[in-house]
């Protein structure tokens, strides 16, 4: 039985010592898992969605990945208290929009 992508990812990652770029991680899996360029390219989505849903890996910032266990949760947990949430965030854009349109009818009336 053919061995998951994902577990073919970890067995490489378990013999690295640092984090390693999404795209260097993938062209190393296609190979040992025998990919043609279609099948590469086919499979690429769906390897990068696996990578992060499991819970061996860890996305470190600038599409480089890691095993989980190498790092302390403070490492790999967003603290979500410092996040500042816009909640206007396109309203504004949208009465101006408005603004805009109601001056252009007042200009094409104003015409008539």
């Amino acid at each position: 039985m053919k061995k998951p992508m994902v577990d073919i990812a970890f067995d490489l990652m378990s013999k690295k010592k640092k984090p390693v770029l999404f795209l260097k991680l993938w062209e190393e899996v296609a190979q040992i898992d025998g990919l043609t360029p279609q099948q590469a390219d086919d499979n690429i989505a769906q390897f990068y969605m696996d990578l992060g849903l499991d819970n061996r890996f860890v996305h470190m910032g600038e599409n480089k990945w890691d095993l989980r266990s190498r790092h302390t949760f403070n490492e790999v947990v967003v603290d979500t208290d410092a996040l500042i949430i816009d909640e206007n965030d396109g309203e504004e854009d949208e009465l101006e929009l408005l603004d805009e349109e109601e001056e252009k009818d007042e200009i094409v009336e104003d015409k008539y």
